[in-house]
């Protein structure tokens, strides 16, 4: 059997807790394996690393317009502060302070709600008037209190601005939304009908449109404001070029040099077919070890779908796990040829689809404090088709998540009977693993759109349709006997503990992240309660999967696990079709139906049940620290890894450090 094990030794005496607050738990993750590195792979990581929190202040302005006023005004605040720290205005002003440094912003990184501040007005309006004028971040020309004017209702009042993402379908989720993607003015109508126009449905590469733009009225008429050099947030991507220029230098191979040089083009120009021509140098280069992501990547911040997020990776890759990866892609075509979707929407051949396990050595922007445990990049879907895709699962951050989670009591609690629970702790860490792996290589990466389809087309679904597809995907496969017959699996009941937490966690345990009365809204949430609801609706004749009770409580019961694989085909093939042929209206009738509503009553009983265990909801990680080490000639000699740091010294230190675009 392949590896299936975390491919490093793990230290049971690192400290993976840091700090708790409000519903998040903050968690430091080891980067296995950086001792093996050479030396200009250390300064690669160096570098990357300084360009990656070079761009901190850029999603903090995407998700918001005010953020970064904020942000130093509370951290001027809470530095200067003379009072009693252990009042309660005070200790309710540093919980939201850090609520605020997780969201990268006043929003919830998850939910995308405003946070609600638990200290007075009157309690904030006494430390601001103690700043010196000085200590105050005024744009040219504010004054102190039109400051105040602005930014108190933007803190205080639930209706300003209260979602940084609206994704409801009936309203207009741009006009809705509090995000700093579009300008004061904008519609979604205008911005729907302006990319209509640019967009050539015969064009068989086209750019991401929107993916680097900000979307303005200016004298009535929409148009982009573009991220680049001499443009918007043209000082910290200065910044970035310049780290990223030094990492070319130490560069592991031509093709890496080339990709380097390719993005601080686009980055100079903002030109997306540069982008495209990077994507595709990036995704051709499976040879080096140190690898990253930096750029306007993911659009879920976006409530069209469009516009990408500042965000950055940097790691290595983990050579002993990525055995199962490799024999995963390397396989690629006869999971695309077997998957059980219309044979027309299945790619032919499946191009350059590659896959490994990495380390994290530094996660930044939209991937900071919160960040994913697989990527799949490019996006661009002929990109895909044409020349593949590049595959990663972040080993180090599932093993950090699944330490800091034993004895938790969740099991006990939840999971239906002890076999089940059996089940899960000897076949869950290797099966998630695998479905992340299975979701990010192959998932992403399968089928086709149908000639003159719009990538777009599924609009505010489209994130969450993506995910299921790919969730769908995997799950499918995980019970397949083909991964026993590669060796990546040797027990064919395996997948059962996968199976058997998803539905938990789609019907149930993830209501612990939403808040009594809301909808969900998150693309990931509703993806995972479309396909557990699914399958509850659809093999309710069969008792296929079932919500029964036991001494008084709720519990998740899968009487038929190939049944249940069935009911994941029917649906994977039916979202392959919406994608494909571009069904807006199938897929907002999907999403309508499973995906959006909450049972009020079994709502409360999860919460409930998770307020006995303390287990909190959101999860997230501060970085470790790099620290080059000179010569007398200032040469670089080594670069340190630390672990020390907590997380509001990191927080503070990140904001002297990588202050950019003002204040």
């Amino acid at each position: 059997m392949l590896s299936l094990q975390a491919g490093a030794v793990v230290d049971k005496n690192f400290d993976y807790h840091v700090d708790r607050f409000a519903d998040i738990e903050v968690l430091r993750y080891e980067v296995p394996e950086y001792d093996r590195l050479s030396l200009n792979q250390k300064k690669m990581i160096y570098f990357l690393s300084q360009a990656a929190q070079a761009g901190r202040d850029i999603i903090w302005d995407q998700n918001g317009r005010y953020n970064l006023q904020i942000r130093k005004l509370l951290e001027n605040i809470y530095t200067n502060y003379k009072g009693d720290k252990n009042s309660a205005d005070f200790k309710a002003f540093e919980k939201y302070l850090k609520q605020v440094w997780f969201g990268n912003g006043i929003h919830h990184h998850y939910s995308t709600d405003k946070f609600i501040p638990e200290f007075s007005e009157t309690f904030f309006k006494e430390q601001v008037a103690a700043l010196p004028d000085s200590l105050l971040p005024l744009n040219p020309g504010e004054t102190r209190q039109q400051m105040m004017a602005t930014l108190t209702p933007v803190i205080f009042d639930p209706t300003v601005m209260p979602k940084r993402v609206n994704q409801d379908g009936t309203i207009d989720v741009v006009a809705n939304s509090a995000s700093n993607l579009y300008g004061d003015g904008v519609t979604q109508a205008e911005v729907e009908a302006y990319y209509a126009a640019m967009k050539d449905p015969n064009d068989a590469t086209p750019i991401s449109y929107g993916l680097n733009a900000r979307v303005v009225k200016e004298d009535g008429k929409i148009k982009e404001e573009h991220y680049h050099l001499n443009g918007l947030y043209g000082p910290a991507i200065a910044k970035i070029i310049y780290w990223l220029d030094m990492a070319k230098s130490v560069a592991e191979n031509d093709a890496q040099k080339a990709y380097i040089t390719k993005l601080i083009d686009y980055y100079i120009t903002g030109d997306l077919r540069l982008f495209d021509e990077y994507s595709i140098l990036w995704a051709e280069d499976t040879a080096s070890d140190v690898d990253f992501v930096n750029g306007f990547i993911e659009s879920y911040g976006d409530p069209l779908g469009m516009t990408g997020s500042y965000e950055s990776y940097v790691n290595f890759k983990n050579k002993k796990s990525s055995d199962r990866t490799e024999t995963i892609s390397s396989n690629a075509q006869w999971f695309e040829d077997h998957s059980p979707i219309d044979p027309r929407f299945r790619k032919p051949v499946v191009k350059g689809v590659s896959a490994k396990v990495i380390n994290a050595a530094m996660l930044a922007g939209d991937a900071f404090p919160s960040t994913a445990i697989g990527i799949n990049l490019p996006n661009a879907n002929w990109i895909r088709a044409a020349h593949g895709s590049k595959s990663v699962t972040l080993e180090n951050i599932t093993e950090a998540y699944d330490m800091a989670s034993h004895g938790n009591g969740f099991n006990e609690e939840f999971v239906i009977d002890a076999p089940t629970s059996k089940l899960m702790e000897d076949y869950l860490y290797i099966t998630d693993m695998l479905h992340t792996d299975l979701h990010e290589c192959l998932g992403h990466a399968s089928g086709q759109l149908m000639p003159g389809v719009d990538p777009d087309a599924l609009k505010e679904n489209g994130s969450a349709l993506e995910e299921a597809r790919a969730d769908l995907f995997a799950l499918y496969y995980l019970a397949d006997p083909k991964l026993i017959e590669l060796g990546i699996l040797d027990n064919p009941d395996a997948y059962k503990a996968e199976y058997y937490k998803y539905m938990l966690n789609g019907l149930m345990t993830q209501l612990n992240r939403i808040e009594p009365g809301k909808d969900i809204e998150e693309a990931h949430m509703r993806n995972r309660q479309l396909i557990a609801a699914y399958i509850l609706d659809k093999g309710k004749k069969d008792k296929v999967a079932q919500l029964v009770k036991k001494n008084g409580k709720t519990y998740v019961k899968i009487n038929d696990y190939q049944k249940m694989r069935a009911l994941i085909a029917d649906l994977l093939a039916e979202i392959q079709r919406i994608k494909s042929e571009g069904d807006y209206k199938a897929g907002a009738d999907l999403i309508n139906k499973y995906a959006v509503k909450v049972d009020p009553k079994l709502h409360k009983e999860v919460l409930d049940r998770f307020s006995k265990l303390d287990i909190p909801p959101y999860r997230g990680f501060i970085n470790p620290v790099y620290e080059p080490v000179y010569d007398k000639d200032g040469n670089i000699t080594d670069v340190k890894l630390k672990y020390g740091e907590n997380y509001v010294d990191q927080m503070l230190r990140l904001s002297q450090d990588y202050t950019t675009l003002g204040f």
